[in-house]
């Protein structure tokens, strides 16, 4: 992207896209090498119009790691709502989405490496966490519940929290093999492996998500 073409852009647009190059400095670099230099040469502006967004390295980091996390639940999230169907196709398509690609990516698990491993040292990099996972847990427990509920399964507040972090830990555990590419397995058995799963978890009749996303 040219200087000239990244002025023309919205104020969201340009925030959005120094972040963009944050992460793919941080990505390239390291938390060391990703420079305000470095990250303005390869958003194309000067270190100056950096400064007009973010006070210091350490929040456009900061919000680097907040601008990650929201994109993946994001990209679930509207593959979700796009499938409009009924609630089992809405929940078994946030799940699939996860363990597919643009979700799936060797970048963007070795950028979760990177900031989770400030998580435990950092305040701020422990809120943005609690943050994001909260969302995500809360996003998972509206999909859960009109499903248990079509099913006539226990739905109250506590069964669906619990089944909501147990969700969680299936797919994030999936994402994070998937996105290794170690080569032992085709990444593309991963939806249903997840959706299988899920079924489990919930006690939901065979099949009943891996029909809601079939084509």
């Amino acid at each position: 992207m040219t200087r000239r073409s990244y002025q023309r852009l919205g104020e969201d647009a340009r925030r959005n896209a120094l972040l963009e190059a944050t992460l793919d400095c941080l990505a390239e670099d390291g938390m060391a090498g990703a420079s305000v230099r470095k990250i303005a040469d390869r958003a194309g502006v000067s270190a100056g119009l950096i400064r007009h967004y973010f006070s210091s390295k350490d929040e456009m980091v900061h919000d680097a790691y907040a601008y990650l996390m929201g994109n993946l639940t994001g990209a679930a999230a509207e593959s979700a709502h796009a499938a409009s169907e009924g609630p089992a196709q809405a929940l078994a398509h946030f799940i699939a989405a996860n363990v597919m690609r643009p979700n799936l990516s060797s970048r963007k698990v070795s950028l979760w490496a990177t900031f989770i491993g400030r998580v435990r040292a950092g305040a701020r990099y422990a809120e943005i966490h609690r943050d994001s996972y909260r969302e995500f847990l809360d996003l998972l427990e509206t999909l859960i519940h009109p499903v248990l509920v079509q099913y006539d399964r226990p739905a109250d507040p506590a069964t669906c929290h619990g089944h909501a972090i147990a969700l969680n830990g299936l797919i994030d555990g999936l994402w994070l093999e998937g996105s290794l590419e170690h080569g032992l397995y085709d990444p593309g058995r991963l939806p249903r492996i997840a959706l299988s799963a899920a079924e489990g978890i919930l006690r939901l009749p065979d099949d009943t998500l891996l029909r809601a996303v079939a084509p």
